[in-house]
This record gives C-alpha cells, structure tokens and sequence, in this order.
C-alpha cells in the first residue's frame, strides 16, 4: 500500500488531465455498452412493430445519433492517445528528475557499493515501464471494470440463466489470471535484475575499452557478456513460458464462453426462454465483456513490470544519504582555511580502521605536504575534510568551526580539488574549465587558462577554446587534461586547495608546466599535497609523514632528511631510483 500511495502521488500535479483521461475512459466505455443495446431495440421493436416510414425515420434518426457518438468517441479515442500518454510521459519525467537528484545527495559510500550500469538501468529502462502503467493502468483498469459490471448488468437483465453460468466460467478465467500473475511477478523483478547485470557488464567494459584492446582481451569480454546475455535470455525464456500459458489460458476461456452462449442460448431459444435476437446480444456483448478481460490481461502484465520498476525506483529514493546538513547548520564565510584533525578516526563500512586518532593542526595559508607508504590513508583523509565520508569518531575543524556543522554546499564551495585521475565532461574545453564555476564569463575562464599555463596550448587547438574534448577528455593528452583541471580550480579560487598527486602519472616535460601551474595555485591559500614523487615537495611549510599508526614525522625537508627516518628512507629509494 505504501509503494500504490508512492505512485499515485505522481498523479497530484496532473490531477486535471487524469480526470480528463477517466472522464473519456467513461464515455468511450458507455458508448461502447449502449451500441448493443440499440442494436436489441432495433431488433425486438422496430424492425417487428413499425411501418416501413417509420422503420425509415427511426433507422435515420438512429443513425445521426450514432454518428454523433462516435464522434465524441473519436476525441474520447484521441485525449486518451496523446494526452494520456503525455501525462505518463511527464510523470516519467518527474520521476526521473526526482532518482537523478537524489543520487546527487547520495555521499561516496553509497557510490563504493553500487555499479553505474545497474543505476542507468533504473533511471532508463524501469521509468519507461513504470511511465506505461501510469498511463495505461488506471485507464484500462477503469475501462474493463466499468464494461464487465455494465455488460453483467445488461445480460442480467436479458436472460438471469444464461449470465449466471457466463459469470461462473468468468471465475475461473479470473482465478487462472491471479495464479499466473503471482508467476510472473517474481519473473519480470528477476528480469530486471538480469539486465542490469548486462547493462553494468556493457558499461564497464567500453568505459575500459582501451584497456581491453591493449591486453587483447576482446574475447574475455565476450565471454562475460555472453554470460550475463546468457541469464538474462533463459529469465526471459521463463517468463514467456508462464505468459504462454496465461495467454492461451484466456484465450480457451473465451472461446468456452462463446461455446456456453451457443449451447445454453440454443437451448433456451428451444424450450421458449430466450429469444433469437437475445443470443446476438449475448454475442455481441461477449465482445464487449471479453475485451475488458483481455485489457485486464494485459494490465496484470503491465502492472507487474511498472510495479516491480517502481519498486526498485524506490529502494534508490528511499536510501537516505549518510551525509547530510543539521538542521542548524551554518554557512561557512570569510574563509582563512585554519583546518585541525582532533582524535579523528576513521573505517570504510567500519571494517579495517584507516586512520586513527589522527591529530593534525593546519595553520590558515600554509603548504603542508602529505607522504607515506600505499595504503597509509593519504587520500581518505583527504576526503574527510570536504565530508565526502564520514568520521566514526573526533572532530574535524575548519576555522574553529566543525565541519558538520557547516552546510555541506558552502564547506565543499571554499575547497578545490586537483586530482590525479582527472575527469573531463562531454562538451568542449570551455565548458570543462566553467565547471569550476558555472556562469563565469568567457574571459574569467580564458584568465585561469593562462594561469594554469594552459591558455598556448589551447589556442593552438582548431577550434580553441570550444574543442570538444571527447569522452572522458579521450583527445587530450594527460598533461593537458591535468591543466584544464587546474585551470578549473583558478577559477573556482578557494581558500583551501587539495592536490592529489596530481602530477605522480605525468612525463617530466608536462610536469615542469604543471609544477609551476601548482605552485601558482597554492599562493595565498591553505594547501594540502599528496605527493608521490619528494622532489616535487622540498618547498613544502611542512611535511607530515602519514602511516598506518597515524603521523610518524613532521618538518620541513631539509629537517626530515637531517632525522634519517621514514621520509628520508623514501627520498633516498626515490633518488637512487632517479640515478
């Protein structure tokens, strides 16, 4: 009951148009249930009991008033076509307007745990379904209920006997439906699982493709395409198997109710209690009773694909975000970018503890360094200061102020982020440098470019600034993705600054460009370095050395060597590597 309330929710902007639909669902219905009977009047009065000219004027009149109906039912026909499908067609939209927001909100965990592929398949093909049965549900489940009672109605008042035993053989086809659709059920939920599982195996493998074809492993990936293909196929099979029999299942049913008109009506006619003109309405009206029963058909198998899409449509809007503002939580202005770690500890799903009371005091504008073995929990505590996880335990403090405290949009607005893998979105390089600020003019986006030394290089691209850098920046090299991510984070020119060894994957010659961009960058802001290569961090304020135990040392590079520990162990490995 509660997914139902869920669901008929989305109605509430569109109230208007779903009445509209019922109002023409009625009236195509009521027109449908009186042509029979009209059909019985002319038969029973007017071709036995009138003259010729009246036959003549009846059959005219009768006429134009048909004519009349079926136009109104031509734009019953016609509001149900487009606007109905409209109107589920804006619910679908709605939907997935509110599933893209909400895995907006959705913090890095939830992400750790769930396959892209998998979540393109909810938002894609579960809405459409689920966009079907907003339209067509309640439409044909009106229909059908309003000509099955109005055609038992009118056959009662024709003949009580022979309805009677139609309503008892329409029992059983109504018990053969409820069976078979408890069947199908549990195999379209298991359908939509297979082809998630293909669409996460077809969306990992070409987001990798260039590492499939480097290890020529095309047929590696055939082979677990074909198996995913494979499930998803034998699913179907079964469903089709079920749906076989619940469809010829009916169809015997219907053709035992036109045999049961035809025996019991031919027997009735016999004995003197039914007229010949009464089993042409029953005849008649069985079309009328049997189309109904086929929509509801139809509706059950519509019902149990949207309902099982809306479900799993619910599971994703239904995760709350682990992450999240207080209710009392403030901006955060005037940044000096003052950052303290105060018994800070911290696990992934709390197993395997990462950090631990971790205390570190950062002061406002300082270059502070971050080293130490893989594994040590260099990036994670990176990734605690912008609150993409959360802390099991301690306090982290920006300028005297916790960082739950503070509204997740203003904490996140005051740092930038230079990664190591850096993302490119689909568009041009323009639009990729303004994601640092969305809005900014064209020469504010040209200013960080010549920052971040990017400005030559772009110019000297065909189209400049407006290039399209492909999918995943796929036609820029790696030293020039670096440098519109930097030029991204000029622009979005916050007071505290994460470096992620963001030059650990690049030649010498591009890091040189990226070094000085960086050292730009860092002026006048707090900065925090992941480094993996030393030699980039001798300028450092201060270099921490992080380990699994938490800070092992911490000074100045000339006074890290001087000690002969940890740093400087790894500076010599670095060095003699060098040589």
């Amino acid at each position: 009951m509660d997914t139902l309330k869920k669901f008929i929710s989305y109605y509430k902007p569109y109230k208007n148009m779903f009445f509209m639909d019922m109002f023409c669902a009625f009236t195509l219905s009521a027109i449908d249930l009186v042509f029979p009977m009209i059909v019985r009047y002319m038969l029973n009065d007017v071709y036995t009991n009138k003259t010729r000219d009246q036959i003549t004027m009846y059959v005219v009149y009768i006429g134009i008033g048909l004519l009349i109906m079926y136009i109104i039912r031509y734009f019953c026909q016609y509001y149900i076509t487009s606007w109905g499908h409209i109107m589920g067609a804006k619910m679908e939209a709605n939907m997935r307007s509110d599933i893209f927001n909400h895995l907006q909100k959705l913090s890095f965990s939830y992400y750790d745990n769930n396959n892209t592929g998998k979540l393109m398949s909810r938002i894609i093909t579960d809405l459409f379904d689920i966009s079907e049965l907003a339209h067509h549900g309640p439409e044909d489940l009106f229909i059908s209920i309003l000509k099955i009672f109005g055609s038992f109605i009118i056959l009662m008042n024709i003949n009580v006997k022979i309805t009677a035993i139609l309503f008892f053989l329409t029992m059983f086809m109504l018990y053969s439906s409820y069976f078979y659709n408890k069947k199908m059920k549990y195999i379209f939920m298991k359908n939509r699982q297979k082809i998630a599982n293909v669409n996460a195996q077809i969306q990992d493998s070409l987001s990798g493709i260039r590492v499939v074809k480097s290890f020529s492993n095309e047929e590696v990936e055939n082979t677990k395409f074909k198996r995913g293909n494979m499930e998803f196929l034998e699913t179907k099979e079964t469903g089709y198997f079920i749906m076989g029999k619940f469809f010829s299942g009916n169809g015997f049913f219907q053709g035992i109710l036109y045999l049961a008109v035809i025996l019991v009506g031919g027997i009735f006619i016999s004995i003197g209690e039914a007229k010949v003109s009464d089993l042409v309405i029953y005849i008649l009206y069985i079309n009328i009773f049997l189309n109904p029963i086929d929509k509801l058909v139809n509706f059950t198998e519509q019902f149990q694909r949207g309902i099982t899409g809306f479900d799993r449509f619910l599971e994703i809007i239904n995760t709350e975000p682990d992450i999240v503002d207080k209710p009392n939580a403030v901006e955060l202005l005037n940044t000096k970018g003052k950052i303290e770690f105060k018994d800070v500890s911290f696990s992934y799903d709390n197993k395997n503890t990462v950090l631990s009371n971790l205390n570190i005091k950062i002061e406002a504008g300082k270059n502070i360094a971050l080293v130490g073995p893989s594994g040590s929990g260099k990036t994670t505590f990176c990734s605690l200061i912008p609150r993409f996880y959360e802390i099991d335990y301690g306090t982290i403090k920006i300028d005297g102020k916790d960082i739950r405290d503070i509204k997740l949009k203003s904490l996140r607005d005051t740092i930038g982020i230079v990664q190591q893998d850096v993302y490119m979105f689909a568009g041009t390089i323009k639009d990729n440098i303004a994601y640092g600020k969305p809005g900014a003019y064209e020469e504010e986006i040209i200013e960080a470019a010549k920052k971040a030394n990017a400005h030559e290089f772009i110019m000297g691209l065909e189209d400049g600034y407006d290039t399209f850098v492909g999918e995943r920046g796929v036609k820029l090299s790696g030293g020039q993705k670096q440098r519109i991510s930097i030029a991204r984070a000029f622009l979005k020119n916050p007071p505290v600054l994460i470096l992620d060894e963001a030059t650990s994957a690049l030649d010498n010659e591009s890091e040189k460009y990226i070094q000085k961009s960086l050292e730009e960058l860092a002026k006048n802001r707090t900065t925090i370095i992941i480094a993996h290569r030393l030699s980039t961090i001798k300028n450092a304020d201060e270099i921490l050395v992080l380990t699994e135990d938490g800070i092992k040392e911490s000074g100045t590079h000339e006074q890290l060597l001087q000690d002969e520990g940890i740093y400087a162990s790894l500076y010599k490995l670095q060095f003699e590597q060098v040589s």
